[in-house]
């Protein structure tokens, strides 16, 4: 029979005795919520000793992996007025693709044949520069042609100062050839002269006059030959000094000379050497002033898109260095940039498995269940950052995971959250940690082989250098 009633047709014997009893009723709904209390209870127990996957959870954006690839603002060279616009905002451009067109506003390059007067005066510069060193030849030619001068007249004063140095020697040997003969002839006069004066008068004479008298032109021709020899010893002597005299005023006379030749040498070697100077200057400028007419077309430094515009219009002036527009290169290696707690730094390394989350992809993700997550995307860890970005948090670097590749419509600047994913923990352990406020825990210390080993390459590299 079913029991429609609360009244019980059955009931026990000490229910009737005890009046407590009697007051109490016990509905139906008491029980069922009893036991759903109890279940949930029982789930909350069981699910205590699931697994549970730590994780470091953080916010940040889109960018590119690489420098070339994020976003950069082209700039122009030198200061001057927009005069055409040739690309507006959205537009793809290839690399090298002008840009903007730009007209001079400095007064000293508003010659539009500026580049042909540098050159004339290159040329005329060029033809003073081949002058001087013509010039410089010249002189060089002449300094060498008169060192050899100065040789052979060296030579030759020598050979002549060495013939009357052996004429003054033949001389003055005449000389005493001849004061010997004039010994002799005096000698001899003297005897004569003994026998003939020793003879009486009247007596015969041992001597005639006529032998005295030949005695006596033998000694006077003798002494005329000693005369004679003294003089040319004595014209040989001055012909001696002559020649030493001549010798040592050719070596003055050549010195004084080479000395002007080398003077005149070194000013036109100055002269050159300003020339050249002057040359590089106006070369240097003429290279400047080339390189400054091209950079009248902004080109485009990389492919990409034209994202903003940072001058409108036209006939807007802009300064040297200032931004013109800025371009987002195509096809970007793309990676999540996202910035994590100093404290949890510690738990990272390079290679680490990641969930990501992007904005406007709807997402499920339970953090410490990744398997059951809907909507998220696989990365790995690439970089960490050695210091703190801003706020005091550190950045990390998220590439795709090759596994999970990342969907094509991201674009850089966006949203993204991520997890990145630990050990495997109980869920009563990581309640109690949560509780506690104690960070995530590991097995094992971070594996930082990726790091030491660059580390390690940088410390051959300079050891190398």
């Amino acid at each position: 029979m079913l029991e429609i009633s609360d009244n019980k047709l059955h009931k026990l014997p000490w229910e009737e005795k005890v009046y407590a009893f009697k007051t109490i009723n016990n509905p139906r709904r008491a029980r069922n919520l009893a036991r759903w209390i109890i279940s949930i209870i029982v789930v909350i127990f069981v699910g205590l000793f699931l697994p549970w996957q730590q994780n470091v959870s953080g916010s940040g954006e889109i960018t590119a992996l690489t420098p070339q690839d994020r976003p950069q603002d082209v700039n122009s060279a030198i200061p001057g007025r927009i005069k055409e616009w040739r690309v507006k905002e959205g537009d793809y451009v290839k690399e090298n693709d002008t840009l903007v067109v730009l007209s001079e506003v400095k007064t000293e390059y508003f010659d539009p044949e500026i580049l042909d007067r540098l050159q004339e005066q290159l040329n005329a510069k060029s033809s003073g520069i081949d002058a001087s060193k013509s010039k410089i030849n010249a002189l060089q030619n002449l300094i060498t042609a008169r060192q050899t001068g100065l040789i052979l007249s060296l030579q030759k004063a020598r050979n002549k100062y060495q013939q009357a140095l052996l004429k003054v020697d033949i001389d003055s040997a005449n000389l005493q050839a001849e004061k010997l003969n004039l010994a002799i002839a005096k000698r001899q006069f003297e005897s004569y002269d003994e026998l003939y004066q020793a003879a009486d008068p009247g007596e015969l004479q041992l001597i005639s006059r006529t032998s005295w008298e030949k005695r006596q032109q033998k000694l006077q021709e003798v002494e005329a030959k000693v005369v004679a020899a003294t003089n040319k010893y004595l014209v040989s002597q001055n012909e001696l000094i002559n020649a030493r005299i001549q010798l040592n005023s050719i070596e003055a006379d050549y010195a004084d000379k080479i000395a002007k030749a080398q003077s005149d040498l070194n000013s036109s070697q100055a002269s050159l050497a300003d020339k050249e100077e002057s040359f590089s200057k106006l070369t240097n400028y003429y290279s400047n002033v080339n390189i400054r007419t091209q950079q009248y077309y902004v080109l485009a430094p990389q492919s990409g898109y034209v994202v903003k515009t940072l001058k409108s219009g036209v006939g807007e002036t802009i300064k040297e260095n200032e931004a013109i527009c800025t371009i987002q290169p195509d096809f970007p290696q793309v990676a999540a940039e996202v910035y994590v707690n100093a404290n949890d730094v510690p738990l990272l390394s390079i290679g680490r498995k990641v969930r990501l989350e992007f904005d406007g992809w709807p997402a499920l993700q339970v953090s410490g269940w990744p398997s059951v997550a809907v909507g998220t995307f696989g990365g790995i860890i690439k970089v960490i950052d050695l210091v703190d970005s801003k706020n005091g948090k550190y950045r990390v670097l998220v590439v795709p995971d090759p596994e999970e590749p990342w969907p094509q419509q991201l674009r850089v600047g966006s949203g993204v959250y991520g997890w990145v994913l630990l050990d495997d923990v109980r869920v009563w352990y990581e309640v109690w940690r949560q509780l506690n406020g104690f960070p995530p825990s590991l097995y094992a210390e971070p594996d930082e082989g990726e790091d030491k080993a660059k580390k390690s390459d940088q410390k051959i590299k300079i050891k190398v250098k």
